[in-house]
């Protein structure tokens, strides 16, 4: 149940009868207007959201490179005295696994 082409021509009718010949121009120069700004408003705002993703992409990269370096020995697991290094850490922090 849709609106079918000749109540379209009614509607149209009715509106022509009720703005005016005069009114048309007016009214379509405001609707276009109108379309015109709500485009322009759904632009800048996929275009800032699109900037935020895009700033807080960068400062989660920031902030990873603004962390306290770790501090600590590089072991070499085919070493045979790493095993024992380990464990010497881990009793000096009072680690015991």
């Amino acid at each position: 149940m849709g609106i079918q082409g000749w109540q379209i021509a009614i509607i149209a009718l009715l509106i022509i009868l009720l703005f005016g010949a005069p009114k048309l121009p007016k009214l379509a120069k405001s609707l276009g207007q109108s379309m015109r700004i709500f485009r322009s408003e759904v632009r800048t705002m996929s275009d800032e959201s699109r900037r935020s993703s895009d700033d807080s992409a960068t400062s989660s990269e920031d902030r990873e490179h603004e962390r306290a370096p770790v501090e600590g020995r590089v072991l070499n697991p085919d070493d045979p005295t790493a095993e024992r290094r380990r464990s010497a850490d881990r009793e000096q922090r009072g680690d015991h696994r």
